[in-house]
């Protein structure tokens, strides 16, 4: 049996992986989408299913007017004497040539359950992660951020004990580890195996150069030993793998003993070499040597597209729904928001049941207030179509379906209003913050009720359809390029993954509603 890699498909970086009793958990980075920080579980390390986003209240996790791919980066969940312990940095900002880092912490006895109100750790940096000692001590690691001349942020590991009687840091601050020569050391996480502290790094950045790193020491305050092979696990010389990007790890064992690491990893498009499902999450079997050093199973240092499975039952879940009917009082998991939490002057899944009504807000190039609702795209090719209800009154009220990067990259077939066409659907296409549209003449749809509105991506293009029944499907504009919803295409920086989904916007602010009857997300 082989596990298939990756393991987590579509925007999910960062792993941190825990194992309690039989149970498996990967939480990742989530960035500026509502709710934060997912959490897979798994059984059997091969079927894995979405089952919470702990960071559900604004109290836990505020975001509005974060930039795009701030928030909410690098996770780390642990376990320990009952508890679980979540640690996040929500990053809010950049310029001037530094971050805005602060690290919290939340904690909960059911990791399905409410987690607690945040606790403040520090600002020191980014990637922070709690180690438990046998001897019953809690230490946070974490990332320096140093924002001297030419020094690209990375400043080394930091370590501070963590008292959970008094819910804070306490002793001194100590920097324990500076990096290797491969440098931008982050994403730091402590073991202590048979009598070593190890301390599992990611270095040279979250691209192309990214890498697993490993060093170790008989203290916990070092010095430490770096491994002589590093780096463990790399793809940074081997253009043809298809697993791209790799690093960012963290390790787990089996009931039966055997080791496992999960890793960040890219897909890049064959024809085009950007990773339009973004950052994903893989896996590869370890072993120890005789002179105790990490090492992938099957040799070398780069990722496998198969993994050699645990000797543990197998346990699938439940297939998702490719239609979602908006039946329930709840939003099916699969989605998100940006930045903030949709409230009941935004979403409605009761004031017409069966339907989700979504009241129109500020628009897709917001960082505050949007009403949009959307899932990851988890493959190359899909579709994805919804039946929407929508009376606009002006051209400033639209609504309908968005395959969507962030607030500067997306393209979105919409239905507004004008004095001329009446009602009618249109398209627009934002490409790092320059928006055009792609339509010769906009469609009218006057006199519609229902309007069905599809998407179909096929690798790097897409191409928009409309309906009014959900069965004869006509095609609208172009095909457009799905390449500018990736991280490789922002001028910035990008570190998400594209998304499909719906929206409403209403620019008078009178909060026009758009009702959506069903959303189908099909991957082909």
């Amino acid at each position: 049996m082989k596990i298939e890699n990756p393991i987590l498909k579509g925007f999910n970086p960062d792993p941190s992986i825990l194992r309690v009793n039989d149970d498996y958990f990967i939480a990742t980075s989530t960035f500026e989408w509502f709710p934060g920080v997912q959490i897979h579980q798994s059984k059997d390390l091969i079927h894995w299913k979405l089952i919470t986003r702990p960071l559900n209240r604004i109290s836990q996790l505020d975001l509005a007017g974060v930039p795009d791919s701030c928030g909410v980066w690098a996770p780390c969940l642990s376990y320990d004497d009952g508890i679980f312990y979540l640690i996040y940095t929500i990053v809010r900002g950049y310029g001037g040539g530094c971050l805005i880092t602060h690290n919290y912490m939340v904690t909960a006895s059911d990791i399905l359950g409410d987690w607690s109100e945040r606790i403040f750790l520090n600002s020191s940096g980014f990637d922070p992660s709690l180690f438990h000692d046998s001897d019953g001590r809690k230490w946070l690691v974490n990332m320096s951020c140093d924002y001297g001349k030419g020094r690209e942020w990375f400043g080394g590991i930091l370590l501070q004990e963590y008292s959970a009687v008094e819910k804070k840091l306490v002793g001194p601050v100590r920097s324990i580890f500076r990096g290797t020569e491969i440098g931008k050391t982050e994403g730091p996480h402590l073991y202590k195996i048979n009598g070593y502290y190890y301390l599992l790094t990611a270095e040279g950045g979250t691209g192309l150069e990214h890498a697993v790193t490993i060093a170790r020491s008989k203290s916990i305050y070092g010095p430490y030993e770096v491994d002589p092979q590093n780096p463990i696990l790399t793809s940074q010389k081997n253009p043809f793998l298809p697993l791209q990007k790799a690093g960012h790890a963290s390790i787990v064992d089996t009931q039966g003993g055997e080791t496992y690491m999960v890793h960040l990893c890219g897909r890049p498009l064959p024809s085009r070499g950007v990773c339009t499902l973004g950052r994903e999450t893989g896996i590869q079997k370890m072993d120890w040597t005789d002179d105790q050093w990490l090492r992938l199973e099957d040799g070398g240092n780069e990722p496998f597209l198969e993994a050699a499975a645990p000797c543990l039952p197998l346990h699938e879940w439940a297939k998702e729904r490719a239609i979602e009917g908006f039946d329930s009082e709840t939003l099916n998991i699969n989605f998100q928001s940006p930045r903030i939490k949709l409230g009941s002057d935004m979403l409605s899944l009761t004031e017409r049941p069966g339907f989700l009504r979504l009241y129109g807000m500020e628009s897709l190039s917001s960082a505050f207030c949007q009403s949009l609702v959307a899932r990851r795209q988890q493959a190359f090719c899909y579709t994805a179509s919804t039946c929407m209800e929508f009376e606009p009154e002006n051209f400033k009220q639209m609504a309908g379906l968005t395959c969507y990067y962030n607030t500067q990259n997306y393209h979105y077939l919409y239905v507004s209003h004008d004095a001329e066409l009446g009602k009618h659907l249109g398209i627009i296409t934002c490409d790092n913050n320059i928006s055009r549209f792609p339509l010769q003449e906009e469609v009218s749809i006057e006199g519609w009720i229902r309007c069905c509105l599809k998407a179909e991506v096929y690798y790097d293009r897409m191409r928009f359809y409309y309906s009014p029944d959900g069965e004869t499907w006509t095609g609208v504009g172009p095909e457009l390029d799905m390449c500018i919803l990736s991280d490789e295409h922002n001028v910035w920086w990008g570190f998400t993954g594209a998304f499909v989904g719906v929206c409403c916007q209403d620019l008078s602010g009178l909060k026009k509603y758009a009702d959506f009857d069903y959303f189908v997300y099909q991957e082909m």
